[in-house]
């Protein structure tokens, strides 16, 4: 790389703000589901996709004093195929990496939604039917992740107990294979919820994250559009009643291109704000929801390594302490940049930037 960018890079062709990836936008003004998706593909990007925990603090803020149920993009498709995933926001479900005992999932006694753990194996089985105990996990204690709670809940119960107490139901193969898990798996009374179910509750921006927050009595029912309450909890509700609703309006865009890394550069420069820098894990799988839709392997970010100095650095100056390298201990080289990959894992990669890749872009 000319010496001459890395200087544009670092003294001030970049903001030195940290930029939200996205924002949500309350609309007080009442439609139905399909006009509030209208609207809000108008005017922002769609009906609100909800990630995590955060992003309900975020839509009560904006909600203020307003008590109405509001709509967002949670939409029921039950003639559709269901989809399995894990309860922990984040923690993609990987088909090929599971532990189903021989013939599961059967879903003999339809529907059969949420999965219960006999010695390692699992076994599909109604979710509001069966009392089991279940292993929290708990992100915040890293010498004692998991918990194993002896009171027997159904599923949906088991799943608000761990969001309350601890982060969520254990959740992901290597959450399950970890040897912690296996002492608490060992002193149960054989069978365990794990964090895995199925449904098919889509976004309106085809996202697939997992994160639901049904509150308990509202698990089942025949209402095929989500609405969330001033408590944060979700009901379903008849699609042609009129509500106000949440839009989100997404501040990172992929732009299906194949460029070098200087030339993605200059390009987002150039039409949007800049390439796009991942500060956090909320970012990270933000951005990795773009990657799955790439036609390359890999996409380019806006990180780049400088032998002149000897690091790797942001072009956005932010300092690289979240990492998510694929092999951290590859050698760093001159003209290299990160990009993502766009399946798996989504890890970041280092290449040499010249090889020809899709972007992402930040828009602010």
């Amino acid at each position: 790389m000319q010496w001459s960018l890395f200087l544009l890079i670092l003294m001030g062709q970049c903001s030195f703000l940290v930029c939200h990836l996205y924002e949500y936008h309350f609309i007080e003004e009442t439609k139905t589901w399909e006009e509030a998706q209208t609207y809000c593909r108008a005017h922002y990007t769609d009906l609100a996709t909800v990630f995590d925990m955060t992003d309900m603090t975020a839509m009560k803020r904006l909600r203020g004093n307003n008590q109405s149920e509001a709509w967002i993009g949670l939409r029921n498709h039950p003639d559709a195929e269901g989809t399995w995933h894990w309860s922990l926001p984040g923690m993609e479900f990987n088909k090929s990496e599971t532990r189903w005992a021989e013939g599961e999932p059967n879903n003999i006694k339809h529907p059969e939604n949420c999965v219960r753990m006999d010695h390692h194996e699992w076994k599909d089985v109604p979710c509001t039917i069966e009392n089991l105990e279940f292993i929290c996990y708990d992100a915040k204690q890293p010498n004692e992740k998991f918990h194993l709670i002896k009171i027997k809940m159904t599923w949906p119960q088991a799943q608000n107990y761990c969001r309350e107490h601890h982060t969520d139901l254990a959740s992901g193969l290597q959450q399950i294979e970890d040897e912690e898990f296996k002492k608490d798996e060992t002193q149960s009374n054989k069978s365990l919820w794990i964090g895995l179910f199925n449904d098919t509750w889509k976004w309106s921006d085809e996202s697939n994250f997992s994160f639901r927050n049904w509150q308990r009595d509202s698990w089942s029912g025949s209402k095929e559009c989500a609405v969330t309450k001033s408590n944060d909890k979700w009901m379903k509700r008849d699609c042609a009643k009129r509500k106000p609703f949440f839009c989100y309006e997404d501040n990172v865009i992929l732009i299906k291109e194949s460029k070098t890394w200087e030339e993605a550069l200059y390009y987002c420069q150039d039409h949007y704000h800049d390439l796009v820098s991942i500060t956090n894990l909320d970012e990270q799988r933000w951005v990795q929801e773009r990657a799955k839709m790439a036609n390359t392997p890999h996409v380019w970010l806006g990180l780049r390594y400088t032998c002149t100095l000897g690091f790797w650095f942001w072009i956005s100056d932010e300092a690289v302490e979240y990492k998510n390298w694929d092999s951290p201990g590859q050698t760093d080289e001159c003209d290299m940049s990160g990009a993502m990959d766009r399946g798996g894992q989504h890890k970041w990669f280092k290449k040499i930037d010249h090889g020809e890749f899709n972007f992402i872009c930040s828009m602010e």
